[in-house]
């Protein structure tokens, strides 16, 4: 995990790198197009000074010297000019392309480019022998009604190499188009002249460029030259006498491939890393296992003790039991019989019914269950029985109340005669008499029985105390259940017996 989280952050500033790399280029190929079309309209500026100055007198000398030092500058524009004598009907020129202002001459050839600019330049575009030149205009009327035509023209093609030459380590290609998307710039000659919304998937709402902060809109597309996925900038270009949009193309795929070498690399150092853990772990292994035999060894043995040792717990407990048994039966006997006494002489029909309940108590002790569990629904109807001899001993001195808040509780289990010892204990150490008679109740809940009686503790020693509570916490102990809990809350003394599954 910490690989691959290492590994998409450093792709992500990978990405981000790359991205601001282009973001630069993007930046200095801009530059070096807006520094040739405003260097193309200085020298436009230059030819107007001149003109206005000398007119046609020194124009000749000037634009051959301009011309010269253009060409050792890199400066790609050069100067022309046409002049037309409406008297004598003669025309000079030092330029071919300057055909267009002649009378019939070839303007289905020409595609005017608008200029809102403040330079009052005027501009075509021009094919001549599958060239296409861009062709910037002004006029004057000179004495005797003569006009005169001059400008520079510049040829697309040497425009476009140009652009090539100033940046040739990036990978970005750029071209440019006007603001009716006109294309005067590209790296195929096919597409000068034509519209960039027919060749390219350029929409007009690329151009809204005001609205963003840096002022250039940035977006991934397809090229139409290169047929690969690039990042494409677009950025007004406006000068005095130009008004367009820059696009830098600038090849994704070089990115991606950066970023696969460090997702390559990533992965060299995630496969050696796990080489290392991988043999770590088996050395490990290999030194556990012996550790983990010889353990497992003194652990056998352990266990071999304490099943001898649960053994003997178990059989002190039965033994427990047994003289617990022991106890209750004979005191149980010796009372109940003087309660039958007593009944016979006064209620046989109460009496029949004591014998039975004496009868299915017996035989509920005679027979403990297999280690010393029962249902708690078992332990319930038992305890329903034993409180109906113990009221007919003790009648008004004594007062029972069962109640069943979970009715699933009763499918749980509970330790044999649990409830037996706690009522019993509670006769046992409690005064029971009319004026003051023991409240013994006991409350099925979710996770345990409550047993509470009225808290009157008899003032004489009671032989055999805590006999029967030390049975029961010796047999959850057993079954290893400690929540085997007794206290006394105000008026009531409380046990609280755990259930078990």
């Amino acid at each position: 995990m910490a690989f691959a989280v290492l590994s998409l952050l450093i792709t992500r500033d990978s990405r981000k790198n790359t991205e601001d790399f282009a973001r630069k280029t993007f930046f200095r190929k801009y530059e070096s197009v807006e520094n040739e079309f405003k260097n193309i309209e200085d020298y436009q500026y230059l030819l107007r000074a001149l003109i206005q100055k000398d007119g046609l007198k020194n124009y000749k000398d000037y634009s051959a010297v301009l011309n010269d030092l253009n060409k050792k500058r890199n400066l790609l524009a050069y100067s022309w000019y046409y002049s037309y004598d409406e008297a004598s009907g003669k025309s000079e020129s030092n330029s071919s392309l300057s055909d267009i202002f002649k009378k019939n001459g070839n303007i289905e050839q020409s595609v005017p480019l608008k200029n809102n600019g403040s330079g009052h330049f005027k501009d075509l575009l021009i094919t001549r022998k599958d060239s296409i030149y861009w062709m910037s205009y002004d006029s004057l009327v000179l004495p005797g009604k003569n006009r005169l035509y001059y400008g520079s023209t510049v040829n697309l093609d040497d425009l476009h190499q140009y652009f090539i030459n100033v940046d040739k380590n990036s990978n970005t290609y750029a071209y440019v188009f006007t603001k009716e998307g006109i294309c005067i710039t590209h790296p195929e000659k096919k597409y000068l002249g034509k519209s960039i919304f027919d060749f390219t998937d350029i929409k007009a709402k690329d151009t809204v460029c005001s609205t963003t902060r840096s002022g250039y809109t940035q977006s991934t597309a397809v090229s139409e030259y290169l047929g690969v996925e690039v990042t494409r900038f677009i950025k007004p270009l406006t000068t005095d006498n130009f008004d367009g949009y820059t696009v830098v193309n600038h090849v994704n795929f070089i990115i991606d491939e950066n970023i696969y070498k460090v997702k390559t690399y990533t992965v060299y150092i995630f496969l050696a890393a796990l080489f290392l853990i991988v043999t770590v772990f088996i050395l490990f292994q290999r030194a556990a296992n012996i550790a983990y035999k010889e353990k497992e060894k003194i652990q056998s043995e352990k266990n071999l003790l304490l099943i001898e040792n649960e053994k003997m717990h178990k059989a002190e407990v039965i033994n427990q039991l047994q003289q617990l048994k022991n106890n209750i039966n004979p005191h149980f006997l010796f009372n109940s019989l003087n309660s039958l006494y007593m009944l016979i002489g006064i209620n046989k029909e109460n009496a029949q019914k004591f014998t039975m309940n004496l009868s299915r108590i017996y035989r509920y002790l005679i027979v403990p269950p297999k280690e010393n569990i029962v249902p708690v629904s078992q332990e319930i109807n038992f305890i329903r029985q034993y409180m109906d001899l113990l009221k007919s001993r003790f009648d008004e001195e004594l007062s029972f109340e069962l109640v069943i808040n979970d009715q699933k509780s009763l499918e749980k289990r509970i330790p044999y005669l649990s409830l037996q010892i706690v009522t019993e204990n509670a006769i046992k150490h409690n005064i029971a008499t009319i004026d003051q008679p023991l409240q013994i109740i006991i409350s099925v809940e979710k996770n345990g029985i409550i047993v509470k009686n009225t808290w009157q503790p008899k003032t004489e020693t009671v032989q055999g105390e805590k006999f029967g509570i030390d049975y029961l916490t010796q047999i959850y102990e057993y079954f290893r259940i400690n929540s085997l809990n007794i206290s006394v809350d105000g008026e009531y003394f409380i046990c609280f017996l755990p259930l078990m599954e």
